[in-house]
């Protein structure tokens, strides 16, 4: 059941009365008329195959209000391509597949690269930073939301709940980020966000001190949901990250360009499920692990632009002040999983704790070793104005493409 309960320094929109979902459409209908709508997502090919990913499409067809929909597509063949044209071919509403791994796309990559404005990572940072460029090029859409599309459990109303703050015109917030309970088939989900940003975001505050910035972090519900929405003027300024901290990293962006009476959370769904990632113990490079290090580092880059200054005695008593923090955490949830009647693995849940703690010593390591370092992506203002037909020549990739294969 929802609460009205409005903590941190943002502003929460709950689900208080299970409004029907053809109401929400039509209002949305009414709002598209003054703030057309887009939805960008983001996907794998292999996402193609899935269970989850015909579903979203199935429910996303019966969307009412959409101009426009993008889809970047990662990791795709010429073949995979034109499978992927067809799949999406079904939307009634206008839609493009950015082929990500396609020559004209590449080709127009490897130019901004040369003069060191492409992002540096392949991952869904990317893809998005392009499509969110896409969007911006053709100026289809004044409100635009972005979901993933691994969703087992996705309905419409997701992405009606999401999309309404930015898109009802007596409403003011520029971002909104979803947010919902990660709880599945009897357990309690989502491991990253309860026993990593939690407790170091207050570890952060024992040893570094009060902070806005962490104060704000740490208002968020779900800050690793993959769900958000934004207004278009946003988009030219934000400097997001290219590799795992790309949640984070663009609620720091809002955090720095943003009073906070313009930014939101909203909640989107009372179940929510996804394909879930390995914890990969044994390789720092995969999986939840590379993960937790990515979003550690920008979390002490964050802070470091703020004055912060780290060195490896702050790093291990980071580590100190986290881990017993988080084995606190730990028995908080046993206890909440009990009362529920969820299944939580204790010896599971402080695996995961030691695996934090480890690698957040090693991202504080890679933080000092690479004092070069550029983790973020040029914003598309700068990029336009190193190459200011971009958004010219980006339609013209696409479109080219769409005709070529389609």
């Amino acid at each position: 059941m929802a609460d009205f309960h409005q903590g941190g320094s943002v502003a929460t929109l709950h689900n208080l009365t299970q409004r029907p979902l053809a109401e929400l459409e039509a209002e949305l209908v009414e709002f598209s008329k003054v703030r057309p709508m887009g939805l960008l997502l983001p996907s794998l090919f292999s996402e193609l195959k899935t269970d989850a990913m015909p579903k979203i499409l199935a429910e996303v067809k019966q969307v009412p209000y959409l101009d426009q929909i993008v889809i970047g597509l990662d990791r795709a063949d010429e073949s995979e391509y034109r499978e992927a044209l067809k799949f999406f071919g079904e939307l009634p509403q206008h839609h493009r597949v950015l082929w990500n791994d396609g020559p004209r796309l590449r080709a127009l990559d490897a130019e901004l690269k040369a003069k060191g404005l492409a992002p540096e990572e392949e991952g869904k940072g990317r893809n998005v930073w392009y499509c969110l460029g896409y969007m911006l090029a053709t100026d289809k859409a004044e409100a635009i939301a972005l979901h993933d599309c691994d969703i087992t459990t996705y309905d419409r109303s997701l992405l009606a709940r999401l999309i309404y703050p930015m898109a009802n015109p007596q409403f003011s917030y520029q971002f909104a980020k979803g947010y919902y309970p990660r709880i599945a088939n009897g357990s309690l989900n989502g491991r990253v966000t309860r026993l990593l940003i939690t407790p170091l975001i207050r570890s952060l505050e024992q040893v570094t001190g009060p902070s806005d910035y962490l104060t704000y972090l740490d208002g968020f519900r779900y800050p690793l949901a993959g769900e958000f929405s934004f207004r278009k003027d946003v988009i030219p300024d934000i400097r997001m990250p290219s590799d795992w901290g790309l949640e984070m990293g663009t609620l720091s962006e809002m955090f720095r360009n943003y009073s906070v009476n313009k930014l939101c959370q909203v909640d989107i769904a009372e179940v929510y499920d996804h394909k879930h990632q390995d914890i990969s113990t044994d390789d720092q490079a995969k999986g939840l692990s590379k993960m937790s290090i990515d979003i550690c580092k920008l979390l002490f880059r964050k802070m470091a632009v703020m004055g912060i200054v780290f060195s490896p005695e702050m790093f291990r008593t980071l580590k100190a002040a986290y881990f017993r923090n988080a084995l606190d955490f730990v028995e908080r949830y046993k206890n909440d999983a009990i009362m529920n009647g969820l299944d939580l693995d204790v010896h599971k849940e402080e695996k995961a704790v030691e695996l934090f703690s480890e690698n957040i010593i090693a991202a504080g390591q890679m933080f000092l070793n690479t004092p070069h370092d550029k983790p973020f992506i040029p914003s598309w203002s700068r990029v336009r104005s190193a190459m200011p037909d971009i958004y010219e020549r980006l339609i013209e990739a696409v479109e080219a493409d769409h005709q070529e294969f389609s």
